[in-house]
């Protein structure tokens, strides 16, 4: 089972990976409209990480972020997939397949917490429902 610390810890690798994919994928040529739903989605990820930091450190808890190797390796990963074709369609593919990832790592935490912490919950909860949302929003960039 899972404690809330570690839930949170997961929350926040969750939007730091988010983060990261973004920043990566806005380096390539994008429609603006797409460019703009990332950017949007980005502000969301950041909202999500101050929460949780904010959270860890009013409870004294030290979380462990993604590590620098984890930057240099999406970065590299987004340049492959994007070098040749429709670079929209695919940046929204690959961020519809991050958060469905992140989907599945929220649900499989929030079933396996030990106890209920509201605070963490609920920020593991409005994650969650960010990945759905961001979902809903690329699929017309396809």
């Amino acid at each position: 089972m899972k404690d809330s610390k570690d839930l949170l810890g997961s929350a926040l690798k969750t939007a730091q990976m988010g983060q990261i994919g973004i920043r990566s994928v806005l380096k390539a040529p994008l429609k603006a409209s797409f460019q703009s739903a990332l950017k949007d989605q980005l502000r969301q990820y950041d909202s999500i990480e101050r929460e949780a930091k904010e959270i860890a450190n009013s409870r004294g808890w030290e979380l462990d972020s993604l590590s620098y190797g984890i930057v240099g390796m999406t970065n590299a990963m987004v340049r492959a997939h994007l070098s040749f074709g429709n670079t929209n369609s695919k940046a929204a593919a690959m961020m519809i397949n991050g958060s469905t990832r992140g989907i599945i790592k929220s649900v499989k935490n929030l079933h396996a917490i030990s106890s209920t912490d509201e605070r963490v919950s609920n920020l593991c909860q409005k994650l969650l429902d960010y990945e759905q949302e961001n979902i809903r929003n690329l699929q017309e960039f396809l």
